[in-house]
This record gives structure tokens, C-alpha cells and sequence, in this order.
């Protein structure tokens, strides 16, 4: 698959980034890629979309364009790096920005074995003086701002003290923006998916966090699922981080412009997000992107709705056939209308 063409705004494209992130979508790994971030971005123009997480080290050494290629339509947009070696990160801070990203994140919250054995993600916590080094080394290196992303501590650390220790370090070096997961990460005994729903969330040690580091832009993370929850937990803070739930419901997201950003309404309809989406997907189609490779970002868009089972059995069977185009669009489309109210799927598939 070749590069989504163009990194550079469009007069299409939502206004350029000024660092407002009073909301914004995680990053996902398998899941934020490139598609997702253009599909998102036909539900809001507001939010602060972010890439998956890319090792440094692939990013200096590897096939850049496939890795950092992305549209235009998705600014405003962040790359998200992992890695522990300030020069490394350095070098992969100052190749996306010039690739036109609006900011780079470091991940020191991922909990997975295959990041805890290259010294990068949550077991970062324990290191705040290192991830400090990176951080200075990484605002050297570029315009845009630096920001990290972490949890509130792992294993046996005391949340109150780790989560404090990283976060004085890092702004002693530059940063002023931290997305902080609520929860500790466990690294030894539970999976990443337990790491996402096992350990409690602490809600109010970020919003102490922030009371007391009130120069800091503080964003919360971590189990919100609904804009409501979302308004009144985030009571104090600078902003919140959607994950999952704007994932399998995006449905959410074409709300959020006018409740989270106070847009002059409509909010964007899922009928209008698949129009707007159409000319990305004809586009990427004719670069030879797959059918499926678009269209399993879709699935959840009409959860809730009557249909919303048979659209997304046509759009994962008949989006993997050879040669699927945008008549499958077409035709999923189509089993909204007639569906019956026995069709009603309030849950949707692997709702979060």
C-alpha cells in the first residue's frame, strides 16, 4: 500500500492546529491508522486525531512514507513515538514534523511485553529522569510541541508519588501537556487488554494533578465512554482523551463538534460522515488501498440504529471479496431502510 498522498493543508482541510485539545482520540494500535484518522475526521473537524504509536526506530530507519504518510483532510493530527533513547527520538521528532504533523507524543503508558523489552512505554514511569532527557532532546528538535502520554504509575509505585515525579521532571524539560491514563499499569500478571479494564481509575488524583500543577495542560484518559461522562469528569481539567468508545460508537464523535467545541450545530449525521468519507475512500481505492482496509473503521456508525447488524454484515463479508468497491458501500447502505425493529442493535459488535 503506498502513502496517502500529501501532507500539507488543503482548503479542505479543518483549521490549523492551535493546541486546543479539549478533546482528542487515542492512539490505537491495529487501529488509529491512516483511514480511521480520515474517517474520524468526516464526524469532527475539532478533535486532535492521533497516529498509532511508531517506534523511533523505525521511523529513522525504516520506509517513512508508509509509516507517516497521511492526508491532509486529517490535521489536526499527532504522531505518537515510542523509544528511550533521546538521540533516536531526537532524529524520529524532527522527521514527522517535517513530514507536517501538528505535534509528537511520547508513549509512556503502553504496557505490552514487546515495548517493555525495548525499554519504552509504561515501565518509562520508573524512569523520569531518562524520559525527561528524551523529551528536552525531542523539543530541541522541533517547533510543535512535545507532549507525553502516560499512567498514573505501574506495579507497586505509589501513584501519587510516580505519577508527580514524571510529570515535574518532564516540565522541568519544556512540556507542558500531559494526557495521563488513570489507571496504573500492571507489567508483570495482566495482558494490555486487562491493563485497560482491571486496575482502578483514579479520576480524582489527575484533577489534584492539575490543581496543583495549574500551569500544566492536563488531559484525562482512561474508561469514559459517553460525552456526558466525559463533561463531568473532565470538571477542572484541560481536556479529554476518547479510545475505545469513539472507536466501535464514532457516532460519538459527529456530536462533539457542537457539544465539546460549541460549534454552530447540526451535529454530522453517520448518513452525512459516509458521504464525506466516499471521495477519500474512491481515491485510496484507486491507489489500490483494499475495500476492507477502509471499511472496518466503519462498522460501528450506526450502532444503535435499525440495520445496523445487516450493515455491518455486509460491510465485513462483502468489503473482503475480490474487487470490492464502493457498491458494497452502496449496498450496506441500503439494508438501513427496510430493517424492522427486530433489527435493533443498541450494543453493536464488541462494544467497549
Amino acid at each position: 500500500m503506498g502513502p496517502v498522498e500529501t501532507s500539507a493543508p488543503c482548503p479542505d482541510a479543518p483549521a490549523p492546529y492551535d493546541g486546543a485539545r479539549r478533546l482528542s482520540v487515542a492512539p490505537m494500535m491495529d487501529w488509529t491508522d491512516r483511514h480511521c484518522r480520515a474517517f474520524h475526521r468526516t464526524l469532527t473537524r475539532r478533535a486532535l486525531l492521533y497516529t498509532e504509536m511508531v517506534t523511533a526506530l523505525a521511523v529513522v530507519r525504516g520506509d517513512r512514507d508508509h509509516l507517516l504518510g497521511f492526508d491532509a483532510v486529517e490535521h489536526p493530527v499527532a504522531l505518537q513515538l515510542g523509544g528511550s533513547e533521546p538521540a533516536l527520538l531526537a532524529e524520529a521528532a524532527r522527521i514527522g514534523a517535517d513530514h507536517g504533523y501538528d505535534e509528537i507524543n511520547l508513549n509512556v503508558g503502553c504496557p505490552s511485553d514487546r515495548v517493555q523489552s525495548g525499554r519504552f512505554g509504561a515501565c518509562l514511569m520508573r524512569e523520569p529522569a531518562l524520559v525527561a532527557e528524551c523529551v528536552a532532546a525531542m523539543g530541541a528538535a522541533v517547533r510543535i510541541p512535545v507532549t507525553v502520554k502516560c499512567r498514573i504509575g505501574v506495579d507497586d509505585q505509589d501513584p501519587a508519588e510516580s505519577l508527580y515525579a514524571l510529570v515535574d521532571a518532564c516540565a522541568a524539560a519544556g512540556v507542558d501537556q500531559f494526557v495521563v491514563h488513570a489507571r496504573k499499569a500492571w507489567l508483570q500478571g495482566l495482558s494490555p487488554k486487562e491493563n485497560r479494564d482491571i486496575p482502578p481509575l483514579d479520576y480524582a488524583l489527575v484533577r489534584r494533578l492539575k490543581a496543583d500543577r495549574p500551569d500544566l495542560a492536563i488531559l484525562l484518559n482512561g474508561g469514559l465512554t459517553t460525552l456526558d461522562q466525559c463533561a463531568a469528569e473532565a470538571a477542572g481539567l484541560d481536556g479529554v482523551m476518547l479510545g475505545r468508545a469513539a472507536y466501535h460508537d464514532p457516532g460519538l464523535l459527529g456530536e462533539a463538534d457542537v457539544r465539546v467545541f460549541g460549534a454552530a450545530g447540526p451535529p454530522v449525521s453517520p448518513e452525512a460522515a459516509v458521504e464525506a468519507y466516499r471521495p477519500y475512500m474512491a481515491r485510496a481505492l484507486a491507489r489500490g488501498t483494499p475495500f476492507a482496509a477502509m471499511s472496518r473503521h466503519m462498522l460501528g456508525l450506526f450502532q444503535g440504529r435499525p440495520g445496523a447488524r445487516a450493515w455491518r454484515r455486509v460491510m465485513t463479508v462483502d468489503a473482503v471479496r475480490p474487487g470490492a468497491g464502493l457498491e458494497v458501500l452502496d449496498r450496506a447502505l441500503a439494508q438501513l431502510q427496510p430493517a424492522r425493529a427486530r433489527d435493533l442493535d443498541p450494543v453493536g459488535a464488541d462494544a467497549s
